[in-house]
């Protein structure tokens, strides 16, 4: 539903934007009806995600609504991608870049625009609405960040802490899916297959590709704009999810950006806060509407009177892998960082306990099961049964666990918690989890928070060392920002391990590590309460346009997620199976367009108990389009083991057009590890 106020619109399906070198970006633009005479800004939204037939009911509500709100909202596809020229090599690139940067030139050149606009983006839209704003176009006036990182090594979907994350192939087995569709031969014709053709034989295996860079290099530092944050001066607003895997940025853009800039952390996974869970939801497009309003047209909203920073102070939940809702209220803070920080130190006792004074000095050692971590949800979240961590008792019951007194009273937490730890290990690669828990009176433990770190990274991301065994060391884990209440009668507990499977990647060889009581403790970020936080300006309920596009399903999805022990071979396996993948259902057919798609995912990691060796992963991508008579296949598979040496990555690529093959090949790729 769209509000009285809004304004009659119209629809561009497809535009070809010309870039400097002869290369054609498809936009797809939605635009209020009197634009042509009464020019408005522009909102660009720059994804591969092909705006004319995956994402297509995505975005029909969001810009249609902006479109009704006085703005020309634009749906660009990148090189490479959807209906676009060319073709899609890697993420963020220069490349990608400097297309973006023409593109709103070209914006600011249409009779509809008055030459303001803004960048808008979920994810990659958003990671790269950062990366342009850097660039400092003239136009560029305000983005809109969601769901994204300042940082492409050290909180990406690659690594985090050092350690290689799954994720790393999950993600890059979808990006290497997705670049391998044609574009629409109802929008660019005949030349349809040369340009498909094309984009298979420059696709590659991505997740090897990203392997290759296993420390914070060049690579990495190209794009994450944490480098230099003083290059963005345009008005940053950052939003993210606790429930989500990019929570981390929101605080991090608030503390380095030094123009305008505003953060929201609402409880919800990897999505738009007017309809994700978990919930509760919010009208986040009336909230983008002032944003856009105050910056683009000059309208004192009174957004920028309101506190920098609104986070949403989550209560305690029993461990479930899905939530509706996390019960909580809103809380905020004027800047960030907070003017005068509270925090409550915790020691670790020779006792296993948390206290307030240091105890007596023990000794601590655990060799974690490689199965630690089976119980740990899905590094992001995309609000899914089996996202969310489970009782935390499995896991707790491999790892070494320090717990304090029952609460007196309430604790509530905003920001980084950090665990200092001395440690030894008897290996020269080792791995460090922790993991905050709050313990339940019937036993029951849920992960409030958690950090890891690849202990070679303990000094430089980009400079790792390798341990000495036996050497004692010092090390500070911090981890993912959160805001929650702890409950009185509940226990706070800090878990340590080193492994967490099927999140991160197993180190070569098991692992002794030990933890040394003597100067290691628990750092939490306490809030005080706040009487401003009851008069916050509430949030309006969701809405957004209806769609104009038709979507049939025609075969019922599959959602399975399922963890197997074999107890003759010690083989653990962690399976999940979505038959309709990013859509609705197995198979749908949008009407408007007589375009039939399909989407079938399979994620399968296997490990031993006892040998990380075994470890083993493999990631099925199939994707179906079929419109009358035209069909077009493409099945993408990677698998990945190692050695204690290499990385062994196995990928294949599949297409087919009406029941023919067009296109396979085969890659086997053989990476050194790198002190991973």
């Amino acid at each position: 539903m769209i509000a009285s106020d809004a304004v009659p619109t119209r629809e561009i399906e497809n535009v070809f934007i010309p870039m400097s070198d002869g290369t054609q970006l498809a936009a797809r633009i939605w635009l209020p009806q009197s634009a042509d005479d009464e020019p408005v800004p522009a909102i660009l939204e720059y994804i591969p995600y092909r705006k004319r037939d995956f994402m297509r009911l995505r975005d029909e509500p969001m810009h249609r609504y902006y479109a009704a709100h006085g703005y020309a909202a634009v749906r660009l596809d990148l090189r490479g991608s959807g209906d676009s020229d060319g073709t899609l090599a890697d993420e963020y690139l220069p490349q990608e870049q400097q297309d973006a940067i023409e593109a709103i030139e070209w914006l600011t050149q249409q009779p509809w625009c008055n030459g303001s606009v803004g960048m808008t983006g979920i994810s990659w839209g958003g990671f790269n609405a950062l990366q342009v704003a850097a660039h400092r176009p003239k136009a560029l006036k305000a983005i809109l960040t969601l769901c994204a990182s300042d940082d492409r090594y050290a909180d990406d979907a690659h690594y985090m802490g050092g350690c290689l994350l799954n994720e790393n192939q999950i993600w890059g087995t979808v990006l290497f899916g997705l670049n391998a569709l044609p574009p629409d031969p109802e929008v660019v014709g005949e030349r349809w297959r040369a340009m498909w053709l094309a984009r298979l034989h420059a696709n590659k295996p991505f997740p090897a590709h990203w392997l290759r860079h296993q420390r914070r290099d060049s690579y990495w530092q190209q794009g994450s704009v944490c480098e230099d944050f003083a290059r963005i001066t345009c008005p940053v607003y950052a939003i993210g999810g606790w429930a989500d895997g990019y929570s981390n940025a929101v605080p991090r853009l608030l503390a380095g950006l030094s123009g305008p800039r505003k953060g929201l952390i609402g409880p919800w996974s990897h999505s738009f806060p007017h309809n994700g869970f978990p919930g509760p939801a919010i009208g986040y497009l009336q909230e983008a509407v002032r944003w856009w309003d105050h910056w683009l047209k000059g309208r004192d909203t009174g957004i920028m009177q309101e506190p920098m920073l609104r986070a949403w102070m989550q209560d305690y939940a029993a461990p479930a892998p899905f939530y509706a809702e996390r019960a909580g209220r809103w809380v905020a803070e004027p800047s960030w960082p907070v003017q005068q920080p509270a925090s409550q130190r915790l020691f670790l006792t020779g006792g296993g306990t948390l206290a307030e004074r240091p105890g007596v000095p023990a000794v601590f050692s655990t060799v974690s099961p490689q199965t630690t971590g089976l119980g740990g949800g899905s590094w992001c979240g995309f609000g899914s049964e089996g996202d969310a961590p489970l009782d935390q008792r499995p896991d707790d019951g491999r790892s070494l666990c320090f717990d304090s007194e029952p609460l007196t009273a309430d604790l509530e937490i905003l920001g980084v918690v950090t665990v200092t730890l001395v440690l030894r290990s008897d290996r020269p690669v080792a791995n460090c989890i922790v993991r905050l828990n709050e313990i339940a009176p019937d036993g029951s433990s849920a992960r409030v928070t958690f950090g890891v770190l690849n202990l070679t990274h303990r000094v430089s991301h980009a400079q790792p060392t390798p341990l000495s065994p036996g050497e004692t060391f010092t090390v500070a884990i911090d981890c993912n920002a959160i805001a929650h209440r702890f409950s009185a009668g509940h226990v706070v507990r800090v878990a340590i391990s080193n492994t967490y499977w099927p999140m991160i990647w197993p180190a070569p060889e098991p692992v002794q590590l030990e933890v040394l009581t003597d100067n290691s403790w628990l750092d939490l970020p306490v809030r005080l309460p706040n009487p401003a936080d009851a008069t916050l300006r509430p949030f309006e309920p969701a809405e957004s346009a209806d769609s104009t596009s038709t979507l049939t399903p025609l075969v019922e999805a599959n959602f399975t997620r399922t963890v197997s022990r074999n107890l003759t071979n010690k083989e653990v396996q962690y399976r999940m199976i979505s038959e309709g993948g990013d859509l609705d259902a197995k198979r749908v057919r949008i009407e408007d367009i007589n375009m039939e798609l399909g989407h079938h995912v399979e994620r399968h990691f296997l490990v031993d108990d006892q040998d990380p060796l075994r470890a083993e992963t493999e990631i099925v991508e199939r994707m179906l389009m079929r419109r009358d008579n035209w069909e077009v296949r493409v099945r993408a598979r990677t698998q990945m083991r190692a050695t204690r040496e290499h990385f062994v990555v196995d990928s294949w690529l599949e297409a087919e057009h009406d029941g023919n093959e067009v296109f396979r090949r085969e890659w086997h790729e053989e990476i050194e590890r790198d002190l991973l």
